[in-house]
C-alpha cells in the first residue's frame, strides 16, 4: 500500500492513498481486508477521498509494516467481500437526494413561469393517481391526503405550495426508503457474517474448505445435524432433511440419490454427499432479507399496532381539515391539517426501532430472527435452561474411565470413540478427544450405527450389539445388566460427573465420567436476569437426578428436572406457557429443539447443534451467557424506545394539526415540520439503545464486545 500518514495520535490513524481514484468494490476489499487483522479494532475506508481511519492495538511499526505489504491482486485472493455492500446502496440514496434538490433549485431559480406551472401539473399526475386508487378501493389512506392537499393548492393557483408540498413529500419517501433499506442492510450483513467451512469429498479423502472456495461441481459431505450449505443433487446416501425454514414442510423430507437439496436446510437423519449446482445462496443473504420484509409472523405485535393505528387515524386527519374548513371559511388553514398524518411516522418509526434493535444485537454477536421474539424477550417472566452446553461448558473432558465385567479401560475408551466421532455432541467430543490425548485409534469396526435422539448409539461389533448412552437408554429401553459381583462398584461411581454408560452384549461394559464444569459466569447472570425482571429459572436436563442436582446448586436455579427426554421438555415449557408464563428456553442440542420451538422465545448456543439454530428463534454466541444479559437489555430498551416514539409522534403531529387549524402554520410549513419529524424520529429509532446497563454487566461487557 502506498499512502500517505496525514493525521495520527495513540491507537489511531488517518492514511491517504496514493491513488488518484478509488472504486465502490475496492473500498468494500480494503475496509474487509483491514477489519479482519487482528490488531485492528474498526476501520473506516472513504472511497471518495481515498482516505483510511485505522483504529488498532499492539505494536505501531508492525501493524505499518502489514500494510506497507498490502497488495490488491492478494487481498482480492484471500478476502471474501459481502455480497451485497451497504456502501453502494448509500452512494445511489446520496445521488438521488442531491439530484432531486439540485433540480429542484435549479427549475425554481432558472425556469420562466408558464414552464414551471407546467413541471407542477406533469409532476402532480402520480399523486392524483394514487388517490383516486384510495377513493376506487374504498381506502382512507394517506396518499389520498397528499392527492387533496396538492390539487386543492392547485385550484386555488398556488402553485408555489403546491410544488414544495410535492418537493418535500419526495424527499420523505426517499429518505424513509434510503433509512429503511440500510437497516435492513445492516441487519442482514450482521446475520450473515457467520462463515462456515465443509467437508468436500477429493481424490485424496475428505478435506475441510471454506464456504467461499466451493465452486459448482463440488462433493459436499453433510451428515445428521449439519446445514446444508448450499443448493445441490444427492450423489450417495440417504437422509432426512428439515425443509421448515425453506418451504414451511412440518416433517422432514426423505432424500434419495438424484434429489434435489437446497442451502440453509438441515439435515435431521443420515448422512449424504451431494454435488453442488449453485453457490449463489451460501450467505443466504437473500434468505433473510425476504424473511425481515415479507414475513408478517416475525413482526412485533409493536409493529403490527403501529400499522394499524395508523391507517385508522387517517379519516380522523380528514375529519380534522372538514372541519377546519367548516368553522374558518379559510381553505389554507385546512390545508394545513391534509398536510400532517400520523401514518408515516407511525409506519417507519416502530420497524426502524425493531430493525436497529437487532442490529445492535448482532454486533453483541446475538441473532435475532424477527421483532416478535424481542417483543417475548422483554415481557418475558421465565427462562428455562438446557444444562450440558449452555449452563456448563460446551467442552467437557473425560475426568475417568471406569470399566465394567473384567474389560480393559483403554480398549473401552477407544470403542466408545469409534461410535461417538459420527455424532459432534459436546460429551462425544470428549470421549473423542480423550482417546486421541492418549493416543488411540479408532479405526471403523463396527457396523452401520444408528443414532437415537436424546438416548444414545447403537451398533453392532463383531456380532455382538453395543450401546452408549444414558442410563435411561441403556438400562431401562434396553434392558442392559450389570456384571454380577459389581454392584457395590457401580453405587460408588463419583457423583459429581455425568456418566456416559458403554454396554456390549446385555451387559456394562464401562462407564465414562465426564466432568462439565458449570460456566463460572453463570450465577452472576441469573442474578442479573433476576434484576431485570426475570422470576423463575429452571434447568432441564437428561442427565441424571444427582447430577442435575449438583449443578443445579452451583448455578443457583429455582427449580430442576432430571432424566427428561426431549418430549418432557417440550411438554415443560408448554405447561408453562399454559400457566400464563412468557418463556424463554436456552438450549444447544438436536434434544433441545422440541422445546425451542414451544417457547415464546428459543435461544440457540451458537456452536450447539445446527438442527437447534435453525429451529431458535434466536442465537447467541457460545462464549458466555452475559449475552443473555445483552439482549434482555436490548428488548427492554426497545420497547422503552417505542413507547417513547409513539407518545413523540401523537403529540407532535397533534400540536401541527392544532396550530394548522389555528392559522398558526401556513400549509408548507405544516409539511415540512411534519416531514422533517416523520425523518427525526426515524433517525432516532436507528441509533443506538443507550439505555443504562445493568452494574453486574457493565463489569462484564468485555466480555462480550
Amino acid at each position: 500500500m502506498n499512502a500517505t500518514i496525514l493525521h495520527e495520535s495513540r491507537g489511531r490513524i488517518r492514511l491517504k492513498l496514493k491513488q488518484e481514484r478509488m472504486t465502490i468494490p475496492q473500498a468494500d476489499l480494503l475496509e474487509t481486508w483491514l477489519q479482519e487483522k487482528p490488531w485492528v479494532r474498526r476501520a473506516i475506508v472513504h472511497e471518495r477521498t481515498c482516505c483510511v481511519i485505522l483504529y488498532y492495538e499492539g505494536d505501531r511499526q508492525a501493524m505499518l509494516d502489514e500494510l506497507r505489504h498490502f497488495s490488491w491482486k492478494e487481498a482480492k485472493e484471500t478476502t471474501a467481500l459481502p455480497a451485497h455492500s451497504s456502501r453502494a446502496l448509500n452512494r445511489e440514496f446520496e445521488e438521488k437526494l442531491a439530484g432531486k434538490i439540485l433540480y429542484k433549485a435549479a427549475s425554481t431559480l432558472f425556469l420562466p413561469s408558464p414552464l414551471r406551472i407546467a413541471r407542477i401539473l406533469w409532476h402532480m399526475i402520480p399523486f392524483v393517481k394514487r388517490g383516486l386508487g384510495c377513493l376506487r378501493h374504498r381506502h382512507m389512506k394517506v396518499e389520498l391526503l397528499d392527492a387533496l392537499s396538492v390539487s386543492i393548492s392547485v385550484c386555488r393557483k398556488d402553485f408555489g405550495t403546491a410544488g414544495m408540498v410535492m418537493f418535500l413529500l419526495e424527499v420523505g419517501e426517499l429518505l424513509e426508503e434510503w433509512t429503511r433499506k440500510k437497516s435492513v442492510a445492516d441487519l442482514a450483513r450482521c446475520m450473515s457474517l457467520n462463515v462456515d467451512r465443509v467437508w468436500v469429498r477429493t481424490g485424496q479423502g475428505e478435506v475441510l474448505v471454506p464456504v467461499s472456495q466451493i465452486r459448482p461441481g463440488d462433493a459436499v459431505v453433510v451428515r445428521a445435524g449439519g446445514v446444508i450449505p448450499m443448493d445441490g443433487l444427492v450423489l450417495e446416501g440417504e437422509i432426512t432433511v428439515n425443509q421448515a425454514s425453506l418451504t414451511g414442510e412440518s416433517i422432514p423430507v426423505p432424500k434419495h440419490p438424484g434429489g434435489a437439496v437446497y442451502a440453509g436446510t438441515v439435515v435431521e437423519e443420515g448422512e449424504c454427499v451431494f454435488e453442488v449446482k449453485q453457490v449463489s445462496g451460501q450467505s443466504r443473504y437473500d434468505q433473510i432479507i425476504h424473511m425481515i420484509e415479507q414475513s408478517e409472523q416475525m413482526k412485533s405485535d409493536a409493529e403490527s399496532k403501529a400499522a394499524s393505528l395508523a391507517d385508522r387515524l387517517v379519516p380522523y386527519t380528514f375529519a380534522g381539515s372538514i372541519l377546519s374548513l367548516a368553522l374558518t371559511r379559510n381553505v389554507s388553514r385546512a390545508l394545513s391539517v391534509l398536510m400532517v398524518d400520523f401514518s408515516c411516522a407511525l409506519k417507519l418509526a416502530m420497524p426502524l426501532a425493531v430493525l436497529s434493535a437487532m442490529r445492535e444485537a448482532g454486533r453483541a454477536n446475538i441473532t435475532v430472527k424477527g421483532g416478535k421474539f424481542l417483543e417475548a424477550v422483554a415481557a418475558a417472566d421465565t427462562i428455562v435452561f438446557d444444562k450440558t452446553g449452555t449452563l456448563t461448558y460446551a467442552c467437557p473432558r473425560v475426568a475417568q474411565v471406569v470399566p465394567f465385567g473384567g474389560k480393559d479401560e483403554q480398549e473401552m475408551l477407544r470403542l466408545a470413540a469409534c461410535l461417538e466421532e459420527h455424532f459432534p455432541h459436546s460429551m462425544a467430543n470428549a470421549v473423542v478427544a480423550e482417546a486421541r490425548r492418549r493416543g488411540l485409534r479408532h479405526e471403523e469396526y463396527h457396523s452401520k450405527v444408528e443414532y437415537l435422539v436424546a438416548h444414545g448409539i447403537a451398533s453392532t461389533v463383531n456380532g455382538e450389539k453395543v450401546l452408549i448412552g444414558s442410563a435411561h437408554f441403556v438400562f431401562e429401553d434396553e434392558q442392559c445388566r450389570i456384571p454380577e459381583g459389581e454392584q457395590e462398584r457401580f453405587d460408588a461411581l463419583p457423583s459429581e460427573y455425568s456418566h456416559l454408560y458403554l454396554a456390549a452384549g446385555g451387559k456394562l461394559a464401562a462407564v465414562i465420567c465426564i466432568a462439565d464444569p458449570l460456566r463460572e459466569e453463570t450465577r452472576e447472570v441469573l442474578n442479573e436476569l433476576r434484576i431485570m425482571g426475570i422470576q423463575r429459572a429452571v434447568m432441564l436436563t437428561g442427565d441424571s437426578r444427582r447430577t442435575a442436582a449438583a449443578i443445579a446448586t452451583q448455578a443457583g436455579v429455582d427449580d430442576f428436572c432430571a432424566e427428561v427426554l426431549p418430549a418432557d421438555k417440550a411438554a415443560y415449557v408448554a405447561k408453562l406457557r399454559r400457566e400464563g408464563h412468557t418463556v424463554l428456553m436456552v438450549g444447544d442440542g438436536i434434544n433441545d429443539s422440541p422445546a425451542l420451538s414451544e417457547a415464546d422465545a428459543g435461544i440457540a448456543i451458537s456452536d450447539g447443534a445446527a438442527i437447534a439454530r435453525e429451529i431458535a428463534d434466536i442465537t447467541i454466541a457460545a462464549d458466555n451467557l452475559w449475552e443473555l444479559a445483552e439482549l434482555r437489555r436490548i428488548a427492554m430498551a426497545l420497547m422503552k424506545r417505542i413507547h417513547s416514539n409513539y407518545c413523540f409522534v401523537i403529540g407532535f403531529n397533534g400540536a401541527l394539526i392544532a396550530s394548522g387549524v389555528l392559522g398558526v402554520l401556513p400549509p408548507a410549513a405544516s409539511a415540512m415540520l411534519h416531514n422533517l419529524s416523520t425523518l427525526g424520529v426515524s433517525l432516532r429509532s436507528m441509533s443506538s439503545l443507550n439505555s443504562r446497563l445493568p452494574s453486574v454487566y457493565q463489569k462484564n461487557k468485555e466480555r462480550i464486545i
